[in-house]
Formats: structure tokens, sequence, C-alpha cells
């Protein structure tokens, strides 16, 4: 990425926002010819680079922007829609090889409905994600063999078929471009075999069915491996060298490039677009983020500011939470008993289990009980805690959810129970449990009511099936439910649930929101110069709209109506979407997750601190890097600043103002254990009679669910 200097006295003594044609040779050698306003190429243009790269299409605001065509010296070429500089929206690329791709793009990759022809002959029609097939799709090779059905991360993954040119077929699972699981393999001639699959012959369990008594009976299925399949080979997608969007120039005198501290005398006019504090609580004037070297990032201390009546914005570097649990904390013991219950838990051997579970798994008298003297047992080792009792709740459940959540047995056992101490978070919460964080804040433990203990055990059967069905669910992930039984004249029990940490990044979160769509007690007590970057602020704190790139935005609209619904016929209510927001422009930060907690450094430079173009194609084109981009998780967004009107008080969602910033985006459904029961009926009954009805939390789930879905459907979009 370049910056192209393009002053002109010409542009200078033209009337601001007149459009007319240009030529500019810049000095780094590149040429650009076309429409041209206020400093920057805007309309119609050709950009010609010195290495042989060429675009030819719209502009706006000196950004690739609507239709457009990009070719490069290697013969590779692009023509279709562009945004911000994108490959995005409905495109054909040509790769130098001849392999043509037409369909749907999101940030320079292959997302949504497409087609791939390639130079060999082989086709590809159907869904993609992120680049690679992901969905349902049909390939077809030169030979006309072809495959109908699912894929995932570009192989064939999930239920589908295999049709060969001779007749065969095979109708079943698929797994990494095999066979695997439960499967039929039909001749043309009618005969069948019907088994389980898989590369391991000791694995491989089926019945031969000929059509007549003289069959093939010599034929082995490895055949189909070694044999049918050995010419059906995928074909990858060429790698595209050089993204259109890192080729974009930052233009000298742009908005963009002033937030850098360098500035021309355009770029100062009062017509000139400036960046803005990243959150509403500031001003409603101009400002601009800088790292002052101390460690917070604040907005510079300007006119506009200081006749502000809100304080200045300071985003503090964010801190791990809570407080160290160390020898002489009053739950010292519990933690020792906790850590020393979930290591015999994972580490006790148990037979391998199918994602398919029996009913009696479910099962609420499904537990187990161990005894854990402090000399030791013959089955637990010797420790310097009380003795206690542990309790595993559905302990083959919360194995296969494990299983099914990706989650490695010996890493959950590391950063539960290894070396490092657990984190107590400062207070409890508004249910009066409280919460403990690994140290890898890899995963929260929250201690439960018996009435919790119980919803979640009704709700299990359910849960497990849904969370099964939907990859991309966001209700909470919960890994294991136990109980401590302390003995002695106490006999005191504490239950607890193990979930899946939503912060857990190593991306610093700067805002933090817990969203219910409800109006009465939803606003943050705290002062302005309280709030730092642990503070979780509440509905009527919120002042953004979370843009999210189409496809993300269909998707997400999907989940949300599914995850309501399994709530709703669950009973539950009082649940919330947490939202946590990463502002890029606000660190030095790279997009790359790492572990534990980063945090914006101080720096005496004042040059830009925001997340380059390049940074972020580089995130989005490693592959270790685009895995870890998911619903609710690790999301690139933006979001759009919201105003709320000064005579509606209780107004949750505000005006847009078109103040718009880069984010990483990380959302989830939490609180998913509070069914609507006698307590919750009673609060319903005493607070509308105080309150308006529909502004509290404690309504009737079917009602919850509509409004929580209305209300989270106004504060996410389609970024347009």
């Amino acid at each position: 990425m370049s910056v192209a200097h393009a002053d002109d006295a010409d542009d200078y003594s033209r009337p601001t926002g007149e459009t007319y044609h240009a030529e500019k040779a810049l000095p780094s050698g590149d040429f650009y010819t076309g429409q041209w306003r206020d400093n920057l190429p805007h309309g119609h243009g050709k950009y010609l680079w010195t290495d042989g790269c060429m675009y030819v299409g719209e502009w706006h605001r000196g950004k690739t922007m609507g239709k457009g065509r990009f070719s490069w010296p290697s013969g590779a070429t692009y023509e279709g829609d562009f945004k911000n500089g994108y490959m995005d929206g409905r495109g054909t690329y040509i790769d130098s090889s001849g392999d043509l791709y037409r369909g749907s793009w999101v940030m320079n990759l292959r997302h949504g409905q497409g087609t791939k022809s390639y130079v060999n002959g082989d086709c590809y029609d159907g869904e993609w994600r992120r680049g690679l097939q992901d969905g349902h799709g049909r390939y077809q090779w030169k030979n006309e063999n072809h495959y109908i059905g699912q894929w995932k991360n570009g192989t064939m993954n999930g239920n589908g078929t295999m049709i060969w040119s001779n007749g065969n077929r095979y109708d079943g699972s698929w797994e990494d471009s095999a066979p695997k699981g439960n499967g039929t393999f039909r001749w043309s001639d009618g005969s069948f075999y019907v088994g389980v699959w898989s590369k391991d012959p000791e694995e491989q369990n089926g019945t031969y069915y000929p059509t007549t008594t003289s069959g093939n009976f010599e034929w082995q299925p490895q055949q189909v491996f070694c044999v049918d399949l050995s010419e059906c080979v995928v074909c990858t997608c060429q790698r595209i060298p050089v993204l259109p969007s890192q080729k974009m120039p930052v233009w000298y005198g742009s908005s963009e490039q002033s937030s850098s501290g360098n500035r021309t005398k355009s770029s100062v006019s009062s017509e000139r677009p400036r960046r803005r504090s990243v959150d509403g609580r500031v001003s409603n004037g101009e400002m601009e983020l800088r790292n002052n070297g101390s460690g917070y990032l604040q907005v510079d201390d300007s006119e506009s500011n200081r006749s502000s009546p809100l304080r200045p914005l300071r985003i503090q570097p964010a801190k791990k939470q809570g407080q160290t649990i160390s020898k002489g904390h009053k739950n010292y013991d519990l933690m020792l008993n906790l850590q020393l219950g979930i290591r015999h838990s994972v580490g006790r051997p148990a037979p391998a289990t199918s994602l398919d579970l029996k009913a009696s798994a479910f099962d609420p008298k499904e537990k187990l009980w161990t005894k854990f003297p402090s000399e030791g047992s013959k089955y637990t080792p010797p420790h310097q805690s009380c003795e206690f009792k542990w309790k595993d709740y559905c302990p083959v459940v919360f194995r296969t959810l494990r299983k099914l959540f990706n989650v490695d047995a010996a890493d959950y056992m590391l950063s539960i129970c290894g070396n490092d101490a657990l984190r107590e978070l400062s207070s409890p919460g508004k249910s009066g449990s409280f919460f403990y964080l690994t140290n890898d804040d890899g995963y929260m433990i929250k201690t439960m009511k018996k009435a919790e203990t119980k919803v979640l055990i009704r709700m299990l059967p359910a849960y497990y099936n849904h969370v099964r069905a939907c990859e991309n669910t966001l209700v909470t992930k919960f890994f294991g439910l136990h109980c401590v039984k302390l003995t002695g004249t106490a006999q005191k029990k504490v239950r607890f649930v193990i979930m899946g940490n939503l912060f857990c990044t190593g991306h610093s979160i700067h805002r933090r929101f817990d969203l219910k769509g409800s109006s009465h007690g939803r606003l943050t007590t705290k002062p302005d110069s309280e709030i730092d970057p642990n503070t979780t602020l509440k509905d009527l704190d919120l002042n953004f709209i979370f843009r999210l790139q189409k496809n993300w935005f269909q998707e997400f609209c999907r989940q949300v109506d599914k995850d309501c619904e399994f709530l709703e016929q669950e009973r539950i209510m009082d649940y919330s979407l947490l939202v946590g927001l990463h502002f890029r422009e606000a660190s030095k930060e790279s997009a790359t997750p790492t572990s534990g907690a980063r945090t914006p450094t101080g720096n005496t430079d004042s040059g830009n601190t925001r997340l380059s173009r390049a940074d972020m194609d580089r995130f989005l084109h490693d592959a270790s890097k685009l895995a870890s981009i998911k619903l609710g998780i690790n999301m690139p967004a933006r979001v759009e600043r919201t105003m709320r009107k000064s005579d509606c008080e209780n107004q949750l969602v505000g005006e847009p103002t078109g103040e718009f910033y880069d984010v990483i985006l990380y959302f989830g459904v939490i609180d998913i254990l509070q069914d609507y029961d006698i307590s919750k009926k009673l609060e319903h009954a005493y607070k509308s009679m105080q309150y308006d009805p529909t502004s509290i939390s404690a309504v009737d789930p079917k009602q919850y669910s509509r409004r929580f879905k209305d209300f989270i459907f106004k504060i996410f979009a389609e970024d347009t």
C-alpha cells in the first residue's frame, strides 16, 4: 500500500464538491485518469500501477466502489462489484491458468452462491463460504462422474451422493472427501452393499446383497477408496497473488491519511470528514483518537471538545478481570476441590461415544459420586484440602458435548486444572452467583442455584439436539455440570457449570453490552469517569448500530430465529445478547488473535494507529486465521454511531448519525437458565402495576422472544 500525493493547485481553485476530468501522474509512477472531486478519484476512472495492474471502473472518495474491472500482469482479471476497495458483490474472476469463477464475493472471498469452471473440464456449482466450497453443491468431473451433496471447508463432508459414469453410485455420509459412516454402494446391475464406511478396514462393517447367486463375492469395500475414488480429486482454487484492496493507495490529503497527522490544506478544510470519537458518550463535536504515550487512548483536546458539556473519551488498556484466588482466599479450598474433581472426571477412562446418545444418558438420575479423602484413595490422589464429595451430572452427555464443540480433553484439563489459579470476579451477578475465569480466559465457571441446575438438566436433551443441529448457534456452550459437597458439620453443597468465555480473544474488548430489548432498569449507573473496558453497559447505554456483511447478516438473522424458537419452546426468558467491540482504529494490535489478553501500548509516535487494509487482507486470507472467523466470533464489521433524542428518555434505538467505525465483533446469547416460574410470574404482576409492562424484563417467554428479536433486528443491520 502506498501514499499517493495528488495535490494540484487547480484542486484548490475549484469549488468544493465540483466533479471534473483529471489526469494525475503520481510520484510513485502510478497514473490516474478520470473523474475527480475534492482531491480524490470520484466517479468513473482508470488507475494504472507501475507493476502492470490496472483498474477501470467506478470510484467513490478515493476507493473503488461500484462496477469495475481489475486486471493483473499475469493475465488474471476480475470484473464485477467493488466495495471499499474489496471485491464484494457479484463478480467474475478468471485466473492466469484459465479457471473461471462467477458468483458472490464478500471482502475478496468467494462467499455465497457461485460456479467454478476449471480449465481441466471439472466444474463446481453451489455454495461457498470464506473462499471454499461449503454448504450444498454439485461437482462434476471431466469424465462425467459427479457428486451432489454437502461440503465443508472445500471437501465433500456430510450427506451426499456420488454417481460414476458407469452407473455405480454411493449414497450416504462423507468426511474429508471419502465415505465415512452409514452409506450404501449400488452397482448398475442392482446389487448393493449397506454398512458403516471407513478408510480403516477394521472399522468397515456391512453386508453385500447381490442380485443373483453369481454376484461378485470377492469385492471388498476398500476398492471404493483405492479404485473408484482415485480419479475423483477436487481441484483447488488458485490463490490470488495480490488483492485489489492491497493495491488501493492512501490518498494524501484524504480523511484517512489526515488521521495519521499528515495534513494538507484540503484535509483541514471544514468540508473534509474527520475521524470521530469511537463512543457517543463523548461529544457531538469532531474528535480524533490519539495514543498519548501513557497507554491511554484519548481524543484531541480541540476547541470543539472544550465546548462540549461531556467529558473526553479515554479508552483505558484492558486489564484481566477478577482477583486471583491464592492461598488465604476464602474460596481457595473450593478452587482446589473443583480442580481435583475436573481432573478426575476428564481423565477417567471412558469408551468412545457416538454422537447419537441414548435417552438414558439424559436421565436426571444419571450422576456419579466420588469421595475425595485428604489422604487419597484407590481412585483419587492425596490433597491438602478438606475431605469432600464430587458429583458429575450426566457425564456422558457433557463428554459428548465437549467432543461436539471440538474441545480437546488435555487442553480443557490444563486450562482449568493447570498450575495457574482461577480468578474470581470482583462482585457476584444479580442472581447471587459467583463467576470464576481460567487464567487463559478460555472458560468461565459459574456457581448455580439448585433451581438453575434443575432447569439445565431438564432442557439438556433439547439443548443437545439444538447445538448439534445448529453449528453456528449463539447460545452459551456448556462443557460440564458438577457439585462439590463438603463433609463434616457444614454439609455445604456448591453446584457449578463450566461454560465457554465469549471474550476469549487476543483483541482488547473496548466496549461490552448486555442487551435484552427492555428499558426498565437498563441503564448503567456508573458515571462516565468510572466506565472502563470491563464495564458491562446496557440497552439504554447503547449508541451503535452493528452493520454486518450481507451473507453474515442473513446467517445471523436465521440463527437468532432458531435460537429464540428453541428458548421459547423450553420456556426460557430473561436471556441477553452479550456483545463485545474491538475498535480497530483504537490500537496497534495485529488482527492475529493470540493467547492471553493484549492491550494498546504506550507510544510517543503520533502515527496512524488504524489497522491497515493490507493487514486485514492478510488476516482474511491466512487459512489458520480465517478459520477463527465464525458467526459471533472474531467478525470484521462496522458500527454506526447513533444519537438519542433528548426528549425520549427510554428510546431504545437512537437515530443513525452516519459516523462509521471498523470493529471486530464478538457476541452470543447468555443467561439461558431462567425459566418462567412462579417467582417470575409474581415479579411480572408486581412490576406491571408500577411500570409499563412492555418495559420490564420479566414477561412470558413468547412475548420475551418476540420483543428480543424485534430489538436485535433493529440494532443489527446489513452493511450496504
